[in-house]
C-alpha cells in the first residue's frame, strides 16, 4: 500500500541547511496499523507529511496505492488525496460555523456530488464512529473527543485507501484519547490501513507494528503482536 524509497527532507533557512528526514524507506502493507514513534523532533511529522502527499520530499519515491506519486501533477495529486487518503490532525481541523454533519459532508461535497448526497453520507460516517445523535450539533456544542471523532468521520466518510493521523490524542485526556485509539483499532480490524505518529506509547501499542525514528532514520521496527 506504501513504499517509500530513501526519503530525504530538508529544510533551508538562509544559508542553513536542515535535514529532517536522512534516507527513510520502508514499506506498509495493504490493511496494516502502523504507529510511527519517537522524539521531539525526530521527524515523525515530516515522514507523515510526506506519505501522505501533504509535502514533496527533497529527494526519494513514495508509491501509494500502486501509484508513482512522483509523477503526479499538483492537481493529480489533490485529486489522490480527496479520492484515496485521509486525514486525521491533533487540532481537530473542524470548521466552528458549520455542524457536525456539514463538516463531514464538506469532504463528499468536493469531490463533486450533491449536498443532499454528501449529508446522507456524512450521517453514516457519523454514525460509524458513535456519533449519530449529534449530526445537527456545532463544533461548540460538542466535547473535543467528540469533535476528534467528526475529524474521523469526515477522513472515512470518502472510503480512503490509507488513513494517516499526525498526533490524534495530543489534545484529548487519557480516557478520551482511548476511546479515539479504540475507534482506531476497531478500524483497523476491518480492513482500514492507518499510519499514525504518536509520541505515546500506550497508544501506539494498539497499533500492529511501531516504527521508531531518530535524528531523521528509522532506528527500530518492530511488529507488537
Amino acid at each position: 500500500m506504501i513504499k517509500a524509497t530513501n526519503i530525504i527532507k530538508s529544510f533551508h533557512d538562509g544559508e542553513r541547511e536542515q535535514i529532517v528526514l536522512r534516507g527513510i524507506s520502508f514499506e506498509v502493507a495493504d490493511g496494516e496499523f502502523v504507529a510511527v514513534m519517537g522524539r521531539s523532533g525526530a521527524g515523525k511529522s515530516t515522514l507523515l507529511y510526506q506519505l501522505s502527499l501533504l509535502d514533496h520530499p527533497t529527494s526519494g519515491t513514495i508509491m501509494l496505492d500502486n501509484t508513482e506519486t512522483s509523477t503526479l501533477t499538483h492537481e493529480e495529486r489533490t485529486r489522490f488525496r480527496l479520492e484515496r487518503l485521509g486525514y486525521v490532525f491533533q487540532d481537530y481541523a473542524v470548521m466552528p460555523d458549520l455542524t457536525a454533519a456539514e463538516n463531514v459532508a464538506v469532504t463528499v461535497m468536493m469531490r463533486g456530488e450533491s449536498k443532499s448526497s454528501a449529508l446522507g453520507k456524512a450521517a453514516l460516517a457519523l454514525e460509524r464512529v458513535g456519533l449519530g445523535g449529534r449530526l445537527h450539533h456545532l463544533p461548540s456544542q460538542l466535547s473535543g473527543g467528540e469533535q476528534q471523532r467528526v475529524s474521523i468521520a469526515r477522513a472515512l466518510v470518502n472510503n480512503p485507501r490509507i488513513l494517516f493521523a499526525d498526533e490524534p490524542t495530543a489534545n484529548l485526556d487519557s480516557e478520551t484519547g482511548s476511546h479515539v485509539i479504540s475507534l482506531f483499532k476497531e478500524l483497523n480490524e476491518k480492513g482500514q490501513t492507518i499510519v499514525m505518529v504518536t509520541h505515546e506509547e500506550e497508544y501506539g501499542n494498539f497499533a500492529g507494528r511501531v516504527v521508531t525514528l531518530s535524528d531523521g532514520l528509522i532506528v527500530s521496527d518492530k511488529k507488537i503482536k
